[in-house]
């Protein structure tokens, strides 16, 4: 990176912006910005070799001192040098950065699981002695910051743009580089064949009032204020309301993104747990707002957004906490994309538990699995891919006449891996007074399951499935789908009477 700084003139890119970057790809034109002395003319001018491929021109605005560019749609590919050239009276100040690739730029952000590092998971070795063979996969890391206001740029880089390799993915614990994030690029990059550009932006121990915008906060009636709470985390991180918002995603909202992936959630276990079917579609809403905005309209107004539904911890749950985040995560329909969260995917992990983690068992170390099928949500929703990226899910529930067997008709075909007494279990109520019962499993068919109510000896009301903190162990949950392996999601309902 070339740098000029002249008679006190503080002239650059954004800090974000640097050499082995990747900018967002057509159709949509990737923004550039950086500061400059206010009232100038600044030129952007972005070359291949000596061959000028286009040039940019714009102002320093008086209020800010930034100045910002459009680029015009580029196909994937590069290397490109960009520079940024400012000529006021006789003295010029430039910068210029190298090997530049157009792409696709996802944003990966969360707690300690998305924080998760390459050198964390199973199979660590093996999975750094690939970062070579994907040099045309950019990664960036956040540094952890923290602030009162919302922040115009990045005060802290952990990893600058770099090109990958086993010690920017498995550079220690919980810091660089995202495990998740990196699979779900590289299974990605195995697909579309061209660059893809990974921003890590993730603190441990954080709940999603401290990635939220006051805006969101405010839109699920929650104060700016953040009150002391318990966590099952092994430590924590910052909790007040919208300060990792503040310092760590605004100053990311002018970039031109493709999408992002989000692992989140066990913060909230027990803080704002019942509010979490609010805060999490108003927080997805509020980003797409402010990333669209903030890049001049060309990150997508409604761009594909994936999360991780909550794994697994050995701890104690008697109030049901990691199954109703779970349910939240849906915004309580059990499934998306949904009305209330459109363009969204989701990767069911409740069934790769670890209880033998040496981070903990919140901590699972099958991070591949977990990026595997993100990506296959990315290449329905983001791709338009024709694949299964959801397992199955009830799509008629009916108790047969004699009251013995609930009879469930699933939206696609199963396959039943083993049988399961406790997993289903129905609300029996009699007198007034419900509780809830295992209904074991019965016979089944291509895409139908029965289950014994016979025990419950009054009234069937309801009706839910894996409904635990740790509903079965690693990879042998009863449903799945037969021809991708997604287990069946969680889900509660109510049974008509």
């Amino acid at each position: 990176m070339e740098l000029f700084c002249l008679l006190g003139v503080n002239f650059r890119f954004a800090s974000y912006i640097g050499d082995h970057m990747v900018l967002q790809k057509e159709p949509v034109g990737a923004v550039v910005w950086g500061y400059g002395k206010i009232g100038g003319i600044v030129m952007v001018t972005l070359h291949q070799a000596q061959e000028t491929i286009m040039k940019k021109i714009t102002y320093v605005k008086e209020q800010s001192g930034t100045w910002i560019v459009v680029l015009d749609p580029m196909k994937p590919g590069g290397p490109y040098n960009m520079t940024a050239e400012q000529i006021i009276k006789k003295e010029r100040y430039s910068q210029t950065i190298y090997d530049v690739l157009f792409g696709d730029v996802w944003l990966c952000s969360g707690q300690s699981n998305m924080e998760m590092s390459v050198s964390q998971i199973f199979n660590a070795s093996e999975e750094e002695a690939k970062a070579f063979s994907y040099p045309f996969i950019r990664i960036f890391t956040v540094g952890l910051v923290k602030a009162k206001e919302e922040l115009e740029d990045l005060t802290s880089i952990d990893l600058p743009w770099s090109l990958p390799s086993p010690e920017n993915l498995g550079h220690g614990n919980f810091t660089y580089y995202s495990a998740v994030c990196w699979l779900f690029g590289r299974y990605l990059s195995d697909i579309l064949k061209y660059p893809i550009g990974l921003v890590s932006s993730s603190w441990g121990g954080t709940p999603i009032e401290a990635w939220s915008s006051w805006r969101s906060l405010q839109a699920c009636g929650i104060s700016n204020k953040a009150k002391q709470f318990p966590f099952l985390s092994l430590y924590s991180g910052p909790t007040d309301h919208s300060i990792l918002w503040n310092s760590m995603i605004h100053p990311l909202l002018n970039m031109t993104l493709k999408g992002v992936i989000w692992y989140q959630g066990e913060n909230n276990a027990y803080y704002n747990n019942d509010l979490y079917n609010c805060t999490f579609p108003a927080f997805i809403e509020d980003w797409r707002q402010a990333f669209h905005y903030g890049s001049q309209g060309q990150t997508q107004r409604l761009f594909p957004f994936g999360f991780v539904q909550l794994s697994t911890t050995m701890s104690k749950d008697e109030d049901y906490a990691f199954p109703r985040i779970r349910w939240h995560q849906t915004a309580d329909l059990g499934y998306v994309p949904n009305v209330k969260m459109p363009n969204t995917f989701m990767a069911v992990a409740m069934d790769l538990c670890d209880r033998d983690s040496p981070f903990g068992s919140i901590h699972p170390r099958d991070k591949q699995t977990v990026a595997y099928r993100l990506h296959l949500g990315a290449r329905a929703i983001a791709y338009g891919e024709m694949l299964p990226f959801q397992g199955p899910l009830p799509e008629k529930i009916e108790l047969l006449a004699d009251k013995e067997l609930l009879k469930i008709e699933y939206h696609q075909k199963i396959q039943v891996q083993k049988e399961d007494d406790k997993i289903y279990e129905i609300s029996c109520c009699n007198d007034h007074q419900c509780k809830w019962i295992p209904a074991p499993m019965g016979n089944s068919s291509s895409q139908t399951l029965s289950l014994k109510v016979d025990s419950c000896h009054g009234t069937v009301t309801a009706l839910r499935y894996a409904w635990s903190t740790w509903p079965c162990e690693y990879k042998q949950c009863p449903i799945y789908n037969p021809s991708s392996a997604l287990p069946a999601p969680p889900f509660i309902t109510v049974i008509p009477s």
